[in-house]
């Protein structure tokens, strides 16, 4: 896998980030992970090999539009 920054909300370095991999260009998302039972348990379909990871709103639609000149820069 080789990874393309996209962008983040976060400051400091902190979670959580977007990433393209540029072989398939899918998305990947770095962000805090989701571990209560209750929560998990609302979700559906969940393999053995998936995780959850919470991420704001505002970092989804800042990179919505796929731009390989897009500057990406943590606010």
């Amino acid at each position: 896998m080789r990874l393309r920054f996209i962008g983040t909300t976060s400051e400091n370095g902190n979670c959580p980030t977007l990433y393209e991999d540029l072989d398939t260009g899918d998305i990947v998302v770095q962000g805090y992970t989701v571990t209560d039972p209750a929560d998990i348990a609302q979700l559906r379909d969940v393999l053995d090999s998936e995780s959850f990871v919470r991420v704001p709103r505002e970092l989804l639609t800042r990179f919505t539009h796929r731009d390989e000149e897009q500057t990406a820069c943590p606010t």
